[in-house]
């Protein structure tokens, strides 16, 4: 099955996607796809999503959960990105924290900060969590899965490196987390550790990757994450981006006001952004 939300920044609207791609409203159902509801998705199995209202028109896209809690990261997760970066791949994974405040729509402008020069993309495979997890194992911790969507974990390079600190300085800015277009739920995905992904800015292909490279995989992160706080339904993971960020680039490119960016995972649909300053 495949989720998403609809309407104005702070009062979306849930919705199932048909087999064509059309947004029904799904609010006679549920109020949200946020917190408990999330646990069990299977309740709308059930549901022939053509017996719902057909969404007129192309209304936006928000983030496809709502109320969440945590947006965690995976940084330096791909091999071959941690080389590009001049970094090894650490022994354990990477956790840094985007502000919830920085969760967008998936079709949301990219909001270049005052005085940045280093804004930069970064395609990601995201998960969310639908059932509370604490201690949980590894052979256990997909049924804790809600579903995966696709995540540009926008970053501003000068903020994350040089300014002291945490990484969260450079990625959490208004707009530097557009989420969505889709939840889909872990049946519909099938094989997520062998997914193609990809971003384009002005039409140019930048990242061309896959989830196969990956190192830390989706059921270990759960249980590597879930040792340290518990993660609770609606969470945001976001697990790591393959090649080809600005930052890997010779000269290192960033992004500017009018740059489009689009970026896309198998399976989870489809973004594009257009990069506007901040006013």
């Amino acid at each position: 099955m495949k989720f998403a939300r609809y309407g104005e920044r702070g009062a979306e609207k849930p919705a199932m996607v048909d087999a064509d791609g059309k947004l029904r409203d799904l609010s006679g159902h549920v109020a949200d796809l946020a917190g408990d509801v999330l646990a069990d998705l299977d309740r709308f199995k059930g549901i022939d999503p053509t017996s719902l209202p057909l969404v007129e028109g192309n209304p936006r896209y928000g983030a496809c959960v709502g109320a969440t809690g945590k947006f965690i990261c995976i940084g330096l997760n791909y091999a071959d990105h941690a080389a590009e970066s001049g970094m090894e791949v650490p022994p354990e994974p990477v956790i840094f924290a985007k502000y919830t405040s920085a969760i967008c729509g998936p079709n949301d402008p990219i909001i270049i900060p005052r005085k940045s020069v280093k804004t930069d993309w970064e395609v990601e495979l995201g998960f969310v969590i639908g059932k509370k997890a604490k201690y949980v194992s590894e052979d256990d911790a997909m049924n804790h899965v809600a579903g995966f969507c696709l995540i540009n974990d926008v970053s501003e390079r000068e903020y994350q490196a040089e300014r002291q600190g945490q990484w969260s300085k450079g990625k959490s800015s208004d707009n530097f987390g557009p989420t969505g277009p889709w939840l889909v739920t872990p049946d519909e995905v099938g094989d997520f550790d062998n997914l193609h992904m990809w971003l384009d800015v002005n039409g140019k292909r930048m990242q061309d990757g896959s989830t196969a490279t990956m190192v830390y995989r989706v059921p270990f992160l759960i249980s590597y994450l879930s040792q340290f706080f518990t993660l609770h339904p609606g969470d945001i993971i976001s697990t790591g981006t393959p090649p080809g960020v600005g930052l890997g680039m010779k000269p290192p490119t960033y992004l500017k006001a009018g740059d489009k960016v689009e970026l896309g995972i198998e399976g989870l649909g489809t973004q594009t952004q257009t990069c506007v300053d901040d006013d």
